[in-house]
């Protein structure tokens, strides 16, 4: 702290400095606030012969201030001096006017009439135009040349005042560039990082190195604890390690209290600094400061310095270091969320938002009530088609059948109804044939037998034999007709298709060789001009279809294309399929498509009413609990 000048107006004047020697010093002068104006006022009382000065400030609410007095008030005083008391009383007049005044100071022994002897010099002291107090002297002489004299020397140094202040507010405002150079280098760092972890890992390792700190530590709140996200020169480290859990202690502490923790912390600490001396004692000794970081003041991350225990954190580090969080922050929370995997960012996205509308605590739980309610109301009030669901099968109204012509065995079959490609046939197209090897011998047989006949015939009628003749052309005749028999059977060994359409039956592959008989059943062919479906309506939707009413279907070839149809029958017995009972209900199809086959299935649906969402997604549950209770 600089010394007060004091100077003896008794001792040798050649030795007291001169006046450029006082404002050099003045003007040089480094001490705070206090100790320059208890030297101005010195200087001023020297330069003027001044008995005494002072620095008085009227408060708005007539309260009076008095920041310097020279010499120095004594403390026990029961008054203010009577020169300090008529200051006060003129103080406000010479304020308003701010020009400086002369005013004569009178005293209680003074004799009425008297010439005053002792005399007050007000100064306003202007500050950006505007008075912000007085400067008050009291001089003490009768001469008014040495009176005006000594005015315009305190007039003309209370400019020191003026020069001493801008001097303070460069040293600020260097110190403000100062902070704001680090501030931005340590920005710099983490701009120049594309990633949210190596931002950070970044922000602390610069932090580290311009602050001289041992550990630096970054960590972000999720949900409603902070995870630590970045230590510097640590690439990797778990959450499991003591340290971090202390560490992350910390920052939750400094968190829950939204304030900055000091350890060592002052004795008029008002926060709570346990968790931070835990860690400066387990993993120590250091001197730590946490701070929160915060995104429209809401807290959402903490930084963590920690270094040397004599090198605690002063105030002007503080704000750096502040100044540094605050603009780090937004970078570093913009990384954070763009590196989440979308899901995450959408919850987030639908959680600010439903905070927006909802309020800003407890977002989740009135987003489900709300939730909940539309979701009551929309099932209530909403209606749906209830419809029938049952499965299908595209059947021909129609079959033609091809049986055995005759007995004999099975050569080949053309066609198979399990290949798309081969089950279709068209109209006379070759279905399969039979073996005719002993019908050709028979024939051989049949016209050797003939031509013998024949030949006996003849002899008989060049003899005159009639009656041998007429038994020989009688049996001719019999093994021509025999002949006719066996090609007509030939004709018939090849299966035609009677219709075009698709074979439905006579997948005969594993058979060929096997015998057949006359009149069996070979192969069922359905014409294409005529297709129905065949529904299995399960027994609990029964008593809701009725004839007439009308749906959809979508086979499962093409599930995209819906076929209308009409209910026109409905079987009155129960049949069993996949151990459930089911009615056959059978409907006639409104549209024909090409690519419709006999054997297509799918799944169809009768339109039967139109019920609110609740009525039919709780129609079953409705039901079991009706059959239960009766």
């Amino acid at each position: 702290m600089a010394e007060r000048v004091q100077y003896d107006r008794r001792a040798d004047p050649r030795s007291a400095p001169s006046t450029a020697e006082l404002v050099e010093h003045l003007s040089c002068f480094a001490g705070a606030p206090h100790e320059f104006l208890l030297n101005l006022l010195a200087v001023q009382c020297h330069l003027a012969s001044a008995a005494c000065g002072a620095v008085i400030r009227l408060r708005d609410d007539g309260q009076v201030e008095i920041p310097a007095a020279f010499p120095a008030l004594p403390k026990d005083a029961p008054a203010p001096p009577v020169w300090l008391a008529q200051a006060v009383e003129s103080g406000r007049e010479v304020m308003a006017g701010g020009v400086t005044a002369v005013r004569p100071l009178r005293q209680a022994e003074d004799l009425y009439g008297q010439p005053a002897t002792r005399w007050l010099v007000l100064l306003p002291i202007k500050r950006a135009g505007r008075v912000e107090g007085l400067a008050v002297f009291v001089l003490e002489n009768t001469d008014q040349a040495a009176i005006e004299a000594g005015r315009q020397k305190l007039e003309l140094t209370v400019s020191l005042l003026s020069l001493y202040e801008m001097r303070l507010l460069l040293q600020s405002r260097e110190v403000d560039l100062e902070r704001l150079q680090r501030a931005m280098g340590v920005l710099a760092a983490v701009n120049a990082q594309p990633k949210f972890a190596g931002a950070a890992m970044a922000m602390c390792n610069e932090i580290a190195a311009r602050w001289n700190a041992d550990r630096v530590s970054y960590g972000v709140l999720r949900g409603r604890y902070v995870h630590l996200k970045a230590m510097n020169h640590t690439e990797k480290f778990s959450r499991k390690m003591k340290l971090v859990q202390e560490i992350e202690g910390v920052m939750e502490e400094c968190l829950d209290q939204d304030i900055e923790v000091f350890f060592p912390s002052p004795t008029d600490a008002t926060y709570v600094s346990r968790s931070a001396g835990e860690l400066s004692k387990h993993h120590g000794p250091t001197a730590v400061v946490s701070m929160p970081l915060r995104n429209d003041n809401e807290p959402i991350a903490v930084l963590t310095i920690e270094r040397a225990p004599d090198k605690p954190f002063n105030t002007e580090e503080t704000e750096t270091l502040r100044l540094v969080g605050d603009l780090a922050t937004a970078r570093l929370l913009n990384l954070f969320e763009r590196d989440r995997w979308f899901g995450a960012k959408i919850a987030a996205a639908c959680r600010r938002g439903a905070a927006v509308l909802l309020g800003a605590k407890h977002t989740w739980l009135k987003l489900l009530a709300l939730a909940i309610l539309a979701g009551v109301l929309f099932l209530t009030i909403a209606k749906g088609d209830y419809d029938a669901e049952a499965p299908f099968l595209l059947e021909a109204t129609q079959r033609r059948v091809v049986p055995a012509p005759f007995d004999g065995f099975l050569k080949d079959t053309h066609v198979d109804p399990g290949d798309p490609e081969k089950s279709h046939i068209a109209r006379d197209g070759v279905l399969g044939e039979l073996y005719t090897t002993e019908l050709k011998l028979e024939l051989l047989d049949a016209e050797k037998e003939k031509i013998g006949y024949e030949t006996q015939a003849k002899a008989a009628r060049e003899e005159g034999k009639i009656g041998e003749v007429q038994v020989a052309l009688a049996q001719a005749d019999r093994a021509r007709a025999k002949i006719d028999l066996l090609n007509h059977r030939l004709e018939k060994a090849v299966l035609h298709s009677p219709v075009e359409g698709y074979v439905v039956v006579g997948d005969l592959k594993k058979q060929l060789g096997a015998p057949v008989k006359t009149g069996d059943v070979l192969y069922e062919v359905a014409p294409l001009d005529s297709l129905r479906a065949e529904l299995n309506v399960p027994e609990d939707q029964i008593a809701d279809v009725k004839i007439g009413q009308k749906g959809e279907l979508a086979v499962a070839a093409k599930p995209d294309e819906k076929i209308p149809f009409v209910v026109e029958k409905i079987f009155p017995l129960a049949e069993v399929k996949d151990q459930k009972n089911v009615f056959r209900v059978q409907v006639r199809l409104e549209t024909r498509l090409p690519w419709m086959r006999p054997g297509m299935e799918g799944l169809a649906k009768i339109h039967i009413d139109r019920k609110s969402y609740a009525w039919i997604w709780t129609r079953k549950l409705r039901n079991w609990i009706r059959m239960k209770i009766w």
